[in-house]
Parts: structure tokens; C-alpha cells; sequence
């Protein structure tokens, strides 16, 4: 009878150990997006441009069966798809991280909370017309070039914000480190 108790609770205390690990991973994946700016978009779109483009398609029109064609549209469009999805989880992280950095930097006007709110209803708009697009069986390479170049731009601007965040840590540490071999009190 001990047995199985004994047993029952190293059962328990192992599947609790588990559940605590499973669980601490989930965290850190959430975290980890957030703290590293978003890149992925710019590291495909010039190969989603040129399957996309028009005269990849004529050539492989003039080629190809009409079935491999359509078959082609399709994947095409599928993949589409993907980097569209991609692509607003790369601006979402980037709306996080500008979110840390407003906590970071209390100077932040409101301006710049309006302008942050201003990007998100052009992108999700914009987002809207190319799934929309897309759906209906087009391929919409001026309307993608204009997102993936939304989150570029809005990309530089969080990396030049954290830059600068970065700076003035150091400048404050070295400033708090100058005061305590002084022997001043900061505060």
C-alpha cells in the first residue's frame, strides 16, 4: 500500500515538474519575438517578387500545360498568403515592441501614440485589400511591396528607438557610476 502511494506521488511531482517546464518554454517564446525586431518579411519578398511577377507567369504560360499553369496560380497564391500572414506577425511584434519602448521612454508624446495608432489602421487596411485580393485570385505585387515596405520603415524606426534607449542607459550608468566614485549621493 506505501508502494503505490509513494509511487503516486513521484507520478505526480514528475508530471507537475513537466507542466512547469512545458510551461516556463511557452513564456520565453512569447517574450523572445518581442525583444528582436522583426526581419522576415524583408528576407523573402525578392523571392516572393519574382514568382509573383507577371512575366514569370507569361513565361510559364507559354510553357507549360494549362493545368501546371493553373495548378502554379494557385500555389502562388498560397504563398501569397503565408507571407501576408508573415508579414502582420512581424508588424504585431513590432506594435509590442513599440509598446515596451513607450513604457521605456516615458518623454514619448502623445503625437507619437497617434501615429503609432494612425500605421496600424493604414496597415490593417491595406492588409485587408491584399487578403481580399488574393481570395479572388489576384496577385497584388504593388499592394504587397507597399506593406512589406510599412514594416520595413516602422522596423527602422523601433531599431532606432531602441538604439537610442540603449544610449541613454549608458549615459546614465556612466553618469551614476561617475556620481558613486565621487562619493555623491544620486538621490
Amino acid at each position: 500500500m506505501s508502494l503505490l502511494l509513494i509511487s503516486s506521488a513521484v507520478g505526480i511531482l514528475l508530471m507537475l515538474l513537466l507542466w512547469a517546464l512545458r510551461r516556463n518554454d511557452n513564456r520565453s517564446l512569447y517574450l523572445d519575438p518581442v525583444e528582436e525586431p522583426a526581419r522576415q518579411h524583408a528576407t523573402y519578398f525578392g523571392l516572393i517578387r519574382q514568382a509573383m511577377s507577371h512575366e514569370d507567369f507569361e513565361f510559364l504560360a507559354a510553357r507549360a500545360p494549362v493545368r501546371l499553369v493553373r495548378r502554379t496560380h494557385q500555389e502562388r497564391q498560397r504563398i501569397a498568403l503565408l507571407y501576408l500572414e508573415n508579414l502582420r506577425a512581424d508588424f504585431q511584434r513590432l506594435l509590442r515592441l513599440a509598446s515596451v519602448i513607450t513604457v521605456l521612454s516615458p518623454e514619448i508624446a502623445a503625437s507619437h501614440e497617434f501615429e503609432r495608432l494612425r500605421l496600424s489602421i493604414r496597415f490593417s487596411w491595406r492588409y485587408r485589400i491584399v487578403l481580399f485580393g488574393l481570395y479572388a485570385g489576384h496577385l497584388l505585387m504593388p499592394q504587397l511591396s507597399g506593406l512589406s515596405q510599412i514594416v520595413g520603415d516602422f522596423s527602422f524606426r523601433m531599431e532606432s528607438a531602441m538604439q537610442e534607449l540603449g544610449e541613454r542607459a549608458s549615459v546614465a550608468a556612466e553618469l551614476a557610476s561617475t556620481l558613486n566614485r565621487s562619493g555623491l549621493d544620486p538621490a
